[in-house]
């Protein structure tokens, strides 16, 4: 039979053990020792008591202090650099497939053909630049020019490198300050880039990794927050203004976006920035009004001291087809000379770049590979049909 006096003091054996022992925490791989007695600071021992060696307040406070330290000053974890291949996974994925059934008959036949113009609708390229590749192919092969469904498959990447590159300097953004040290335009030394799209493709956040960008090598940039109707439009673009060191010109919500980018240009001649970038409006709910609120700030933006030398449209590339319909309005607008397509390394619609410069006649000049400040980056036509095979 258990004796009830032992167990009592058996337990608060046990008790004291837990109490007095030291709780080990990592953190950070620092090693802090925690105590739960002696709490206070260590003064005199009263007699008949022993000293306890657990740590103080004053101690404990101490040690979360350095780990507290030693955190916030570790270096950062390494980010992959944003490659094509490494971001159009989806895409890739989709291509995959159809290309494995085309090498795995050995030969080329009907089959061959569906496969291909499955794969090429699919990842929106479009009726008419798919009907033109695959007739393309279709003459080579019969011409015995091609043999073979590997030779096909590597035809068909050359076939859209070709029809995705523009020529010479034409899908490249203009050089800031490069008329200037030209000695051209004298009278309207600040350029302006104008960015327009609907509103959710991602335009303000554009223009902030642009800024960012910029103003790393070294260009004196100005943000002017243009879209004046959205919620928290002028705060999203000052954050991304403050993270790269730049001035930005904002306007009372709901105001005249064209005044604030006169503001903005007007600030830009007096500080001596080189370049100004202007967010704009986006919502289509009245066609009309977005049109004529466009040109005007591309008339006011155009007059000295400032000159336009880029328009970019913004577009979404998870909205594929749908995007085109909406560049249409704003090409009536204002004269774009390139596209920005965001968000494609979260779709597997990658072909909607062939659909643009085809269908649109622009350039697709900068790419978003993913939410970070280095992941807009500039177009390369093989790169990115390298990473889609």
């Amino acid at each position: 039979m258990t004796d009830p006096v032992a167990l009592a003091a058996a337990s608060e054996v046990v008790i004291g053990l837990a109490v007095a022992l030291p709780l080990v925490a990592v953190t950070g791989g620092t090693v802090v020792a925690l105590r739960l007695r002696g709490r206070g600071a260590k003064g005199r021992v009263p007699v008949g008591e022993v000293a306890s060696d657990a740590a103080t307040d004053e101690e404990l406070r101490a040690g979360a202090t350095a780990v507290a330290v030693a955190e916030a000053t570790a270096a950062p974890p390494a980010v992959e650099p944003a490659t094509y291949r490494g971001r159009l996974g989806k895409a890739r994925g989709l291509f995959a497939g159809y290309l494995g059934a085309v090498r795995s008959r050995g030969r080329i036949e009907p089959a061959t053909w569906d496969d291909l113009e499955e794969a090429l609708i699919r990842a929106d390229v479009g009726v008419g630049a798919t009907d033109a590749l695959l007739d393309d192919l279709r003459g080579r092969v019969k011409a015995g020019d091609i043999a073979g469904p590997d030779a096909l498959v590597e035809a068909l990447k050359a076939d859209l490198v070709a029809m995705l590159s523009p020529g010479a300097g034409g899908a490249d953004l203009a050089v800031p300050g490069a008329a200037a040290a030209a000695g051209e335009g004298d009278d309207r030394p600040v350029e302006v880039w104008l960015f327009v799209g609907v509103n959710g493709v991602g335009k303000t956040t554009t223009v902030g990794k642009l800024a960012h960008r910029l103003a790393t090598g070294g260009v004196r940039v100005l943000l002017a927050a243009g879209d004046t109707f959205r919620a928290a439009a002028g705060e999203q673009l000052a954050q991304w203004a403050s993270r790269a060191d730049a001035d930005i010109v904002r306007g009372a919500e709901g105001g005249d976006p064209s005044s604030v980018v006169f503001d903005a240009v007007q600030r830009a001649a007096s500080r001596g920035h080189t370049l100004v970038l202007a967010d704009t409006a986006g919502r289509l709910h009245n066609k009309v009004n977005l049109i004529e609120e466009l040109k005007k700030v591309r008339r006011v933006a155009d007059r000295p001291p400032g000159r336009v030398v880029e328009v970019l449209l913004v577009l979404d590339a998870t909205t594929g087809q749908n995007g085109l319909a909406q560049a249409k309005v704003f090409l009536e607008a204002v004269d774009v000379t390139g596209v920005v397509l965001t968000k494609l390394d979260g779709t597997a619609k990658g072909g909607i770049v062939v659909a643009i410069q085809r269908e649109l006649g622009l350039p697709v000049k900068l790419v978003g590979l993913g939410e970070g400040a280095e992941d807009l980056v500039d177009f390369d036509p093989g790169a990115f049909v390298d990473a889609l095979f």
